[in-house]
């Protein structure tokens, strides 16, 4: 058996103290939300219950679907690298970029500089850039992870993300090839691969659950709607679960979700995975984290 803990959208603080010109075009509404609420809603003692409460679960691995930070400015990324250290290794942790940790075109490249050993593929040179870093593919035990970048600079008052055609074709390819070696192939994004509205959504969210509806794979992990959902996409031998998780710095106090983490665990039988989803987090309003659902995600 794998036990893999997901978590994403940790949205790290407190914020370094921006520069007058780094404040220019969309980092400025950024700032102002971070300053107007966002400082107040994501937690950092939250986030380290969060956090200690997955290294009591003991897991196999760790996947991140990103949001680490929140204005992209430079000096947010060695902290966001310190964090990933707290998590685990970079053998131990994958992760994937979200469109805070790409806010801007001019420190995207930092994603790889400072967490690069975090998203390479196993027995694979760091990537001389982010567009040759996906999809990479890491095995553990019985499992395949699968990174996929979603998280990509965008225009003031957009969250959205897109793959693009070359990562959507790389993926269909590897998805393929995964195939015939009986892992449980698991695809880790930042955006949902299905619609959640134009300020958000996955631009090319139909063409990206075309690819997995034809190559096919065992479980989808995304972050970016800090809700803890489950859905299905179609696949070439029935449903694709597709599984969303809090922030994981959420205030318990707040109208919305509150903090938690997916624990999920895979059990080859008969050379097929069952795939079960333990959801552990706090209740609204609540002050200690607790197991919230539990259901078999495979038939």
């Amino acid at each position: 058996m794998i036990r893999l803990a997901h978590l994403s959208d940790l949205h790290i603080g407190p914020l370094p103290q921006p520069r007058l010109r780094e404040l220019a075009g969309k980092r400025a509404t950024g700032y102002l939300n971070w300053t107007k609420g966002r400082a107040h809603h994501h937690r950092m003692d939250i986030l380290s219950a969060v956090l200690a409460d997955i290294a009591s679960a003991h897991v196999d691995h760790v996947a991140v679907t990103g949001d680490l930070i929140n204005i992209g400015l430079e000096a947010e990324y060695a902290p966001g690298r310190a964090m990933l250290e707290r998590v685990g290794e970079p053998d131990h942790v994958s992760f994937v970029p979200g469109n805070h940790d790409a806010y801007i075109r001019a420190t995207a490249p930092h994603i790889l500089s400072a967490w690069g050993p975090y998203l390479t593929g196993d027995h694979e040179p760091k990537p001389r850039n982010l567009s040759e870093a996906f999809p990479y593919v890491r095995r553990r035990g019985s499992v395949a992870l699968i990174g996929v970048n979603s998280g990509v600079p965008k225009p003031p008052f957009l969250a959205t993300g897109t793959v693009g055609r070359k990562q959507r074709v790389m993926l269909g390819e590897t998805l393929a090839g995964l195939s015939a070696e009986g892992l449980a192939r698991v695809v880790m994004i930042h955006h949902p691969p299905f619609d959640i509205g134009p300020q958000k959504r996955l631009t090319d969210y139909a063409s990206v659950a075309h690819v997995l509806r034809d190559s096919g794979c065992d479980l989808v992990l995304h972050g970016h709607t800090h809700k803890g959902t489950v859905k299905v996409l179609e696949g070439p031998h029935g449903a694709i679960p597709v599984v969303g998780v809090p922030s994981a710095s959420a205030n318990p106090a707040d109208r919305d979700e509150p903090a938690g983490w997916n624990l999920i665990e895979f059990d080859h039988k008969d050379g097929k995975a069952e795939i079960t989803l333990m959801r552990r987090g706090f209740a609204p309003g609540g002050t200690a984290i607790s197991t919230l659902f539990s259901r078999q995600l495979t038939p």
